[in-house]
């Protein structure tokens, strides 16, 4: 189930670039949380065990997932995105700061391209097809209940329309291609599956304007 599988995400070893750079920040800190213990390990996904929505970003942030150990919690991707599940309906409230902050998560799962911080957020291609195989897992283990995969990002459209062609799941021809809003159905072993693409919820988005609250509501909205 998910629960064992956050179990072996949570130990995974399998990058040695990745573990040794989570494990660099997580002794080496950031200044404003020096006083705090960092998570520097894999992050496992967070949300509905039985979820219909699967959120899927790129990776942790290493001043973020990796130092709170909960996936978009502890940063500013994080503040915008469980702003919007809160408006949605899915999170129990609008903010997230750490693991043990009471935050629930109805109908949605988070999860990731990639479970380890990497350096310059940019995991290489060879990681991304190693944790590719967690991703794999899960998906295979949600399809039954899953309605729709929301993708933040290019990277993240890419990895699970690879992950969906690993189970064996129709993708179709030619590839669909990512863009804010856009939507195709996969046959996830003869059930529909909605793929929604959305810009990241990263500074460089939302700080630019290129993606708003309200495209991100219109997003979700249709999730609902």
């Amino acid at each position: 189930d998910v629960a064992e599988l956050n179990s072996y995400i949570s130990v995974c070893r399998a990058c040695p670039r990745l573990v040794a750079w989570r494990e660099e920040v997580a002794v080496t800190k950031r200044a404003a949380y020096a006083a705090q213990p960092y998570w520097g390990r894999p992050t496992p996904s967070f949300g509905d065990p039985a979820p219909r929505v699967l959120v899927v970003g790129l990776a942790p942030a290493a001043h973020g997932a990796n130092r709170t150990g909960r996936m978009f919690t502890g940063d500013r991707s994080g503040d915008w995105l469980f702003a919007a599940l809160h408006r949605a309906g899915f999170a129990s409230q609008a903010s997230s700061v750490d693991a043990a902050d009471g935050m629930e998560l109805t109908g949605v799962r988070i999860t990731a391209a990639c479970h380890c911080a990497p350096p310059g957020n940019k995991p290489t291609r060879e990681e991304f097809a190693t944790c590719g195989a967690w991703l794999d897992a899960e998906l295979g283990l949600l399809a039954g209940q899953l309605t729709s995969v929301l993708c933040f990002g290019g990277l993240a459209w890419d990895a699970v329309l690879a992950a969906a062609r690993r189970l064996g799941w129709v993708v179709g021809t030619p590839k669909p291609r990512f863009g804010h809003g856009t939507e195709t159905v996969l046959d996830a072993a003869g059930r529909p599956l909605r793929l929604v693409g959305s810009y990241h919820v990263s500074q460089q988005n939302t700080f630019t304007g290129r993606l708003t609250a309200g495209m991100l509501d219109e997003v979700l909205g249709r999730l609902r």
